[in-house]
């Protein structure tokens, strides 16, 4: 049932368009990594004194960036694993092949 699957995903093309989108979404979230910390910054020193909050604005953390960072690396490794799944076939497989055809 697999291998259906997996066939219907390469001809059709939506397994390339799906891999993609997983890349670009990491690199995506890559991006935000360094950005998030900066916009958290920014709105506890605009909007802080709204909360209750010490007016005094924190500094920049980089816990603030550790969700973008895991989300990142969750959707590269997907990405690879759907790629690997799809596109590349095991070494034995391709040895075996090759020997058929000498």
């Amino acid at each position: 049932m697999l291998e259906k699957l997996k066939t219907a995903l390469v001809k059709s093309f939506v397994g390339a368009i799906t891999v993609a989108w997983i890349l670009a979404q990491a690199v995506f979230h890559f991006a935000s990594t360094l950005s998030t910390p900066i916009a958290k910054w920014l709105m506890w020193r605009e909007y802080g004194v709204f909360a209750g909050h010490n007016p005094q604005p924190r500094g920049i953390s980089a816990l603030d960036a550790l969700p973008e960072l895991l989300e990142g690396c969750a959707l590269l490794l997907a990405g690879y694993v759907l790629l690997r799944w799809l596109y590349f076939k095991p070494a034995e497989e391709a040895t075996t092949e090759q020997a058929l055809d000498l």
